[in-house]
């Protein structure tokens, strides 16, 4: 079994906008409530960039989990800070995807110059919040009953790693 993190192309546009998609449909993960294209992915996908780059995990060439370092606000002030994200198929999970995927976004983040990533987070997902903990993330904000999904009212913490310490 080949594994391997790459730079996503617009050729795993389908690949991403599925694992997410699915989350949209069946979980708090994402506050996404309606699923998107793959148009929409792929555009998403196009805006993001040299600074702020998508990637894919693949296992003898199928994408199985995505990550990528977003924009975290569009004041100028905030341009050394990334908000981090990664979705791992729901069939490959607890494998170890989403934490290569993260250690990956890190080391990209610090050799981009970035100085403080963000994490947002359900608090119904533990094991994302312990990912990140577990790499140096510490929980800096927690808001409750902010996010409305399935019927009910959901709380999101957020993890901040700062790189240059």
């Amino acid at each position: 079994m080949e594994a391997l993190i790459r730079l996503a192309a617009d050729s795993d546009a389908a690949a991403i906008s599925e694992i997410y998609n699915y989350y949209v449909r069946t979980s708090t993960c994402t506050f996404h409530t309606d699923p998107e294209s793959i148009e929409d992915r792929l555009a998403w996908l196009r805006a993001h960039g040299e600074r702020h780059p998508v990637t894919v995990y693949c296992v003898d060439g199928t994408v199985v989990g995505w990550a990528s370092l977003s924009q975290w606000h569009p004041r100028p002030a905030y341009s050394e800070t990334a908000e981090v994200s990664f979705y791992i198929d729901s069939r490959w999970h607890r494998r170890g995807i989403g934490r290569a995927l993260l250690m990956d976004l890190i080391e990209r983040a610090s050799s981009l110059g970035f100085h403080v990533l963000i994490g947002g987070v359900c608090t119904e997902h533990v094991a994302s919040m312990e990912l990140q903990k577990s790499l140096g993330f510490k929980e800096v904000a927690r808001f409750t009953e902010v996010g409305r999904k399935f019927d009910r009212w959901l709380d999101v913490a957020y993890f901040q790693l700062t790189l240059d310490q």
